[in-house]
């Protein structure tokens, strides 16, 4: 005679299922724990990696801006640099060193995300009221044109382009308003 034990076979197998879940949640949840820490730790390393990205383009441009003093001083370092046309006398050469300096200024402004597309625009706008400068962005034209055209500066620097066109054809003395700033 065979006595059945549905019962208790029944009860130990449930139990044993349940033992199994319970296991499995509690290692899905260490997973899922590991995977939050992973996160987490991405993204103070890619903080950390902008940190340093703005720290360098900020050393960069204290860099920039001691050597286009150093060569603004001394035409004998200008000479090192000076790219422009042999027929421009060194005062006017030492202006665009200096309009360069203002205009690399505005870029890492943009760049840094300090001020947006519409302020660079005003501020362009600004700058192109100087005769100076004006003659600076036409004569540092061909160093423009080495940029690589997908590039940040080549992407201002046709902005800049367009606006000066705007502002010469413009038959306004309102020069505040010619142009259409960019909306991002």
């Amino acid at each position: 005679m065979a006595t059945q034990s549905f019962g208790v076979r029944g009860i130990g197998s449930a139990v044993i299922a349940g033992a199994a879940l319970i296991g499995a949640a509690l290692a899905l949840a260490a997973q899922r724990r590991r995977l939050d820490e992973a996160r987490l730790r991405i993204e103070e390393l890619e903080q950390e990696e902008l940190s340093q990205q703005r720290s360098a383009r900020a050393r960069q441009q204290r860099v920039h801006w001691e050597l286009s003093l150093k060569a603004i001083d001394d035409p004998s370092l200008a000479a090192v640099i000076n790219t422009y046309d042999a027929e421009i006398p060194p005062a006017k050469v030492r202006q665009f060193f200096f309009a360069n300096a203002w205009y690399v200024n505005l870029f890492h402004l943009d760049q840094a995300g300090i001020i947006d597309q519409q302020e660079v625009y005003g501020r362009l706008r600004e700058l192109f009221q100087s005769p100076v400068f004006r003659e600076y962005w036409r004569a540092s034209r061909p160093n423009r044109a080495t940029l690589i055209r997908s590039s940040a500066e080549a992407r201002l620097g046709r902005l800049a382009d367009r606006l000066l066109e705007e502002l010469e054809e413009a038959d306004t003395e309102e020069w505040w308003v010619v142009g259409d700033p960019p909306t991002s």
